[in-house]
């Protein structure tokens, strides 16, 4: 992360704003503390006086509570408009069929929510050492990789039958860090480091590179990612009854990098240029390489996280069956997976479950770029990643 992001962080009138909703809830703490130092140091006139008036200490221990909810919205008030007036003076976009504006900040479009999300995340997430982060744009192989590192390093604890791949689709196990961050201590604590970003590197909260925790990034042709990110844009849009744009309008703005997290060759080269400085840290995989010799690049992937699979385990095939479980055809058949919805009740984010699979195959695009499109977004692609030693 280099240092103008960093400055512009740490300038910006949105930090400030969470400077003052911790001091507000670090005042909170000083005060219940004062209190039950006040009364341990009279304790025996406090048990006397409680015996005769107990309704009294519950009176104090509501008012508190209910001093504390006051701020809290009182925060969230004050937190929200900031953002607002923030969002105000950034380049914005009504596309892709959203039903908000896409906002340009540090160079990469947001939604509100995922924009908001980003902010929080680089002022409160604290990562630790032992994190596992999985990181990627959109519609790479994020769902997929969540599901085979979920699988290994939870292999000991659950198998083929008792896994919460079963029940609950990968995004809802390893959570998300725009959204989630608050949450995570939990997995921590159940020995289940993994969580993931769709944030661009320059984005990532410091303490992601400080702590020396390991990040995963996985990228895909251009192509194929667009032609992805186009039919789940499209089915989302039709899940919430709005009306998805055409694909060659989708095309114009994802070419023109326009679209969510993007620009996409920005957001791989950033972690690309990360992996080449820090490989012990940064693991770098290509979507098609994991298709191409899957329990190969599972093997390295245990390997990087600190979990690696033991020669019994290999000899037991433990390797094929995580894959075998976790592939496109068993979890697009999963009930969870075909019948459920992501993020229920939070609004344009609850997302039907079955749209994250749709077919996984390399060169989808094929049917449905022209030869004109696929040529000019290889141009593109060649354009950005000139001089890099990446090819996609």
């Amino acid at each position: 992360m280099d240092e103008s992001t960093s400055s512009a962080l740490s300038s910006s009138p949105y930090k400030c704003v969470l400077i003052r909703r911790q001091r507000a809830d670090s005042a909170i703490s000083f005060l219940l503390i004062v209190i039950l130092v006040f009364l341990y140091k009279r304790k025996r006139r406090v048990a006397a006086y409680l015996q005769s008036h107990p309704c009294n200490i519950v009176f104090a221990l509501i008012s508190l509570s209910l001093m504390e909810s006051h701020l809290e919205k009182q925060n969230r008030d004050v937190l929200q408009k900031s953002f607002e007036e923030m969002i105000s003076t950034l380049p914005k976009e009504n596309c892709w069929g959203f039903p908000e504006d896409q906002y340009q900040y540090q160079g990469f479009w947001f939604t509100p929510p995922f924009l908001q999300g980003a902010l929080s995340a680089q002022q409160q997430f604290q990562a630790q050492p032992t994190d596992i982060i999985l990181c990627s744009s959109p519609r790479t192989g994020t769902t997929w990789l969540k599901s085979l590192t979920f699988a290994t390093i939870t292999r000991t604890s659950y198998n083929d039958s008792t896994t919460p791949l079963l029940s609950k689709m990968p995004h809802d196990v390893v959570p998300f860090m725009e959204f989630d961050h608050a949450q995570f201590s939990t997995n921590r604590h159940l020995g289940i480091p993994l969580l993931a970003t769709h944030l661009p590197y320059s984005f990532l909260p410091r303490s992601t590179i400080d702590s020396g925790c390991k990040l995963i990034y996985i990228c895909r042709d251009p192509k194929d990612t667009f032609v992805s990110f186009y039919h789940f844009i499209a089915g989302h849009c039709k899940s919430q009854n709005t009306q998805p744009i055409q694909l060659d309008e989708a095309f114009e703005l994802f070419y023109e990098g326009v679209s969510l997290f993007g620009p996409y060759w920005d957001h791989v080269l950033g972690y690309w240029k990360a992996s080449l400085e820090r490989p012990d840290k940064l693991m770098f995989l290509k979507y098609e390489d994991l298709v191409e010799d899957t329990v190969l690049y599972l093997k390295k992937t245990a390997e990087f996280m600190g979990y690696p699979f033991s020669s019994e385990e290999q000899q037991q095939g433990v390797l094929e069956n995580i894959v075998k479980m976790c592939s496109f055809d068993n979890l697009s058949g999963l009930e969870v997976n075909k019948t459920g919805r992501h993020r229920e009740g939070k609004g344009n984010l609850a997302t039907e479950n079955n749209i994250f699979f749709r077919n996984g195959k390399v060169g989808d695009w094929k049917d449905y770029l022209t030869t004109e499109m696929a040529q000019r977004l290889d141009q593109r692609t060649l354009q950005k990643l000139s001089g890099s030693g990446l090819s996609l």
